[in-house]
């Protein structure tokens, strides 16, 4: 199974039921590591030839609610990617200097350079997201965000910056669990938040949010998947196929050797 980008004209489902994986990898964890392996070796053979060739870059855009798993998706899929070529941005809240600036600057900072895998944990979409779920600026003002967005995105693709967005969608009852984990695992620990139990009881009204950000802002140059994410193994078999599939259509190449350096390999031998 392949995830297929979210068509705006569609009816988005963002229910209990479509947190749960599809019954075709609905197999053994050693199963879908398996096939994993193989994905992170195309994966390593794809972003060397990206990072060589120097000319295009690929934006990979995780959002998801409190415990969604956006650390965990980073971790198991880009493990095999070469860290020279690969840069990761985490969203927090603004800082003053930040807050300063019209709410993309700092977004626009972190797209990656060319031949750079980027990939954002939260990204530009918080500001139709939570600043409109707390009532942070008038609703006129995120309205006219989306719009603003799809145009900031359009200028990325048409800069050679190729974008995927990906909502790791989990049920209620699964990150209930996950933030029991984090309260019980002392690894875990540093991860929760007072504030991820107020967030919660704002899950409908996050809902609500998710679905027109999808519905206004996924678009043929910019598309967004829905991602079962109640089991890891599948979430990160999807995540990491998408990339894979992307990549092998932007078919990265290695830059031709320049004939005079060839020519100084008889003084090497």
């Amino acid at each position: 199974m392949k995830l297929t980008p979210l068509d705006p004209h569609d009816e988005i489902s963002l229910s209990d039921k479509d947190a749960l994986p599809p019954r075709a990898l609905d197999a053994d964890d050693d199963v879908l590591d398996k096939k994993m392996d193989k994905l992170r070796a195309r994966l390593d053979e794809l972003q060397n030839a990206l990072y060589a060739e120097s000319k295009r870059a690929l934006l990979v855009v995780l959002q998801a609610r409190d415990a969604g798993g956006k650390d965990g998706t980073i971790r198991r899929v880009f493990t095999s990617v070469n860290p020279q070529g690969c840069t990761v941005t985490a969203f927090k809240a603004p800082s003053p200097v930040e807050l300063a600036h019209d709410y993309l600057w700092r977004v626009h900072a972190a797209v990656p350079a060319r031949g750079m895998i980027g990939i954002f944990n939260r990204s530009h979409y918080e500001d139709v997201l939570a600043v409109r779920v707390h009532k942070l600026v008038p609703k006129k003002i995120w309205k006219q965000r989306y719009d603003q967005i799809n145009d900031f995105e359009r200028i990325l693709t048409e800069n050679g910056v190729t974008i995927l967005k990906f909502f790791l969608h989990i049920s209620k009852e699964e990150q209930r669990l996950r933030l029991c984990e984090r309260l019980i695992d002392p690894t875990k620990n540093w991860k929760f938040q007072a504030g991820d139990l107020e967030e919660r009881e704002l899950w409908d009204e996050y809902t609500r949010a998710y679905v027109d950000v999808f519905r206004k802002c996924s678009t043929k140059y910019a598309p967004w998947f829905l991602v079962p994410a109640d089991r890891k193994h599948a979430r990160d078999y999807l995540v990491m196929e998408t990339i894979v599939s992307t990549l092998e259509e932007m078919d990265p190449t290695y830059p031709k050797a320049d004939a005079k350096a060839l020519a100084l390999l008889s003084k090497l031998r």
